[in-house]
């Protein structure tokens, strides 16, 4: 059984930071590409940052620079770090374990609200 358990999520005001953590439990964590969506009220689901099992990462636009996506293989967990917050990051945060094309895994998701 996959399991995979955001937290991390609050509320923050605009220039904070928080941490967001994923814990994978089911899969071989460490040979699975891991990512993390978002998605704000009204709005698609949108790719936020992507971690591969060897540890390259890549960003969105709206990331870049401010968010780090990293994770820790023998947690079994993978963070985003998110500083400079601003308002229209707020959204509530997925986590993805990517399994193949066709098989991906999603968590509960948490929400972060980033107050003006």
């Amino acid at each position: 059984q996959v399991q995979l358990v955001e937290s991390g999520g609050g509320l923050v005001q605009a220039g904070g930071s928080l941490r967001l953590s994923c814990a994978a439990s089911g899969i071989i964590f460490s040979a699975n590409a891991m990512a993390w969506y978002r998605q704000a009220p009204g709005r698609q689901r949108e790719l936020v940052a992507t971690i591969t099992s060897g540890g390259s990462t890549n960003y969105a636009d709206s990331a870049k620079g401010r968010f780090t996506v990293s994770r820790d293989n023998a947690k079994n967990t993978v963070y985003l770090e998110m500083n400079s917050l601003k308002p229209e990051d707020t959204a509530v945060y997925y986590c993805n374990a990517y399994i193949s094309a066709w098989k991906s895994y999603w968590g509960q998701g948490t929400q972060v609200t980033v107050s003006s």
